[in-house]
């Protein structure tokens, strides 16, 4: 087995939005556009964000062909430029189909990889041990994501002190709501805790998380990386201030129609967000009333900080 370098996984990463655009005879009638794709993991690491995170959830990695995945990390890693960091996601069924996207990743010069358990297959404590076990024999740090929701495998801390003692799990990326977790995790193993979801990013910090693997920085990426410098550097209050006017359009991030209230939110702000492949179909009316009376307030919110900053 080798052993990846000591490189860490924290900061602000952004787990990135895929655009597409139209074309009859790609999957769905949806086409990745890799050229939006680059222009955005060059402006998130532009507005200070320590790397990019492709090939998750929120970048539709399942509703993907096999060349469309590997060439997104290819993208990815030559937009990055070696500016930040490049944690693909190589999620798979099984661990060697997990494995295998996470060789490509280090063919293809990623700097680290995050990993689910085995998908769609509820997998005992020692499958999940062996399934993390050949992922991390690759050489890349690897990020466990536990994400109960989906995978219905908890990476409870037990489980997790036992993973930690594998060679290359460098953090654990905590989806689970449970900010009671990060203390119990810290208090049986050494691992790195980063916050999974965005819309608990201040409760896990002020208890210890030292990373992001995030959402919505996709639409607010200088804000957000705001908030996590604040953190680390113990100014709770003012990033307190600057989170509430956030949290709401943030919750978004934890509910199913998480990838297209993300998109739409990127619209609001002047990127492109654009459509998602199938499963995922458009916002309700409901929901998109929903994410743009939240995004509104996230944007009068923001200004009004702006504003009180400048006088």
């Amino acid at each position: 087995m080798s052993t990846a370098e000591p490189i860490n996984l924290r900061g602000v990463i952004v787990a990135t939005a895929l655009p597409y655009k139209e074309n009859p005879s790609a999957p769905a009638g949806l086409e990745v556009d890799y050229d939006k794709f680059a222009e955005h993991c060059d402006w998130l690491i532009s507005n200070g964000c320590r790397g990019v995170g492709p090939n998750g959830s929120l970048g539709e990695y399942s509703s993907l062909t096999d060349a469309e995945r590997r060439k997104v990390i290819q993208v990815a890693v030559e937009a990055v430029g070696g500016r930040g960091v490049v944690v693909a996601g190589v999620h798979g069924p099984g661990w060697h189909q997990a494995k295998h996207w996470a060789e490509l990743a280090a063919e293809d010069g990623a700097d680290g990889v995050l990993s689910l358990p085995p998908t769609m297959y509820r997998a005992s404590n020692s499958q999940v041990i062996e399934h993390f076990e050949k992922i991390a024999e690759v050489g890349l740090p690897v990020m466990i994501y536990n994400n109960p929701i989906d995978t219905k495998v908890d990476l409870v801390p037990s489980l997790v002190a036992e993973i930690a003692q594998i060679p290359n799990i460098s953090a654990i990326k905590e989806f689970s709501g449970d900010v009671r977790r990060m203390f119990e995790i810290s208090e049986l193993c050494d691992i790195d805790v980063i916050a999974g979801a965005d819309d608990v990013l201040f409760e896990l910090m002020v208890d210890g998380a030292v990373g992001w693997f995030a959402g919505f920085p996709n639409t607010f990426p200088r804000e957000s990386v705001e908030i996590y410098d604040h953190m680390v550097a113990g100014r709770v209050a003012e990033a307190r201030e600057l989170y509430k006017h956030l949290v709401a359009v943030f919750r978004w991030d934890s509910r199913t129609e998480f990838v297209q209230a993300i998109k739409l939110g990127m619209e609001m702000v002047g990127r492109y967000g654009g459509p998602c492949r199938p499963p995922r179909g458009p916002l309700t009316a409901e929901h998109t009333a929903q994410v743009r009376a939240d995004m509104e307030r996230a944007i009068k919110g923001l200004e009004s900080l702006k504003a009180t900053a400048s006088v």
